[in-house]
């Protein structure tokens, strides 16, 4: 089946859409699915609690953020404890979404490197690896996501209405992490300093991504900046549909799916452009 899809390249012109990576993955779709469900039989494997551990880490994590943000640090707020309880989930909202970024970020640049034997010794497809990373990534993310949805019905006993449009802000934000992994993979292919370089990055670029803050909050000279963090944009907007109850920002939302989507596609053109480049150095 591999060899058959790979003996009918897409043609320069298609690789210029942003439909092409979509028909490549759902032509591709078997094997996709066999090497997520291989990645996430493996990754509890030979533990005793099995993917309750994916259940409990959240858990265990919102818990405690409740705990330090009402005990610990004595924060006050308008609402008491249902303002202490609301800000912990603010919080585990943007750490939800920009852990499922991290989590691309840090293994993508690694990715052509894992798989070298398949890729040189078989027409292997490699531009399926990026869609396997992002989709095992959003599995772990959804479980957490499971979690907040669990204590924001405890909490709120409901559930806002504009959370039914939480697949229009999700969406472009899986195209937008299939081109980061796309370009870290290329980029990781010459040398692995791109996988310490997101190491050193990543945690810091966390704090310049409004996890434990508003954009609102932040100085007005300050902003602007912070509008250009897409991933902080996601952040904003995940929250307005799910905790807030208010539709994004429509500047904001049209802007942010733009800049998803140009680089979901610049992305995956230079991936597939110097695809046989990669084999030769990795």
């Amino acid at each position: 089946m591999l060899a058959v899809g790979e003996m009918h390249p897409v043609s320069p012109e298609l690789r210029m859409t942003v439909l092409t990576p979509l028909q490549r993955a759902w032509h591709f779709r078997e094997l996709i699915r066999a090497v997520v469900r291989r990645e996430l039989a493996a990754r509890f494997r030979g533990s005793i609690l099995g993917w309750l551990w994916a259940i409990f880490g959240p858990l265990l994590m919102l818990t405690i953020y409740t705990f330090v943000f009402s005990s610990a640090i004595g924060i006050r707020t308008s609402a008491s404890a249902r303002g202490i309880s609301n800000y912990s989930l603010t919080i585990f909202v943007g750490l939800i979404v920009f852990n499922l970024f991290s989590e691309v970020a840090y293994r993508a640049p690694a990715l052509l490197h894992e798989n070298a034997n398949f890729i040189k010794k078989s027409i292997f497809p490699s531009e399926t690896l990026a869609w396997t990373a992002t989709i095992r990534a959003i599995v772990y993310a959804g479980i957490s996501f499971g979690v907040l949805l669990a204590f924001e019905l405890i909490l709120t006993h409901w559930l806002p209405l504009t959370f039914f449009l939480l697949p229009f802000v999700v969406l472009p934000f899986v195209l937008f992490l299939l081109g980061v992994s796309w370009f870290l993979m290329a980029l990781g292919s010459f040398t692995r300093d791109v996988t310490h370089l997101m190491a050193s990055i990543v945690p810091v670029f966390m704090f310049a991504t409004p996890i434990f803050y508003s954009v609102s909050d932040a100085p007005k000279g300050m902003r602007i900046f912070l509008r250009c963090n897409i991933i902080g944009n996601y952040v904003e907007m995940v929250r307005d549909v799910v905790l807030y109850d208010i539709l994004p920002n429509p500047i904001l939302y049209i802007g942010t799916v733009l800049v998803s989507l140009l680089i979901f596609r610049a992305s995956y053109r230079f991936f597939m452009r110097y695809k046989n480049v990669f084999v030769d150095v990795i």
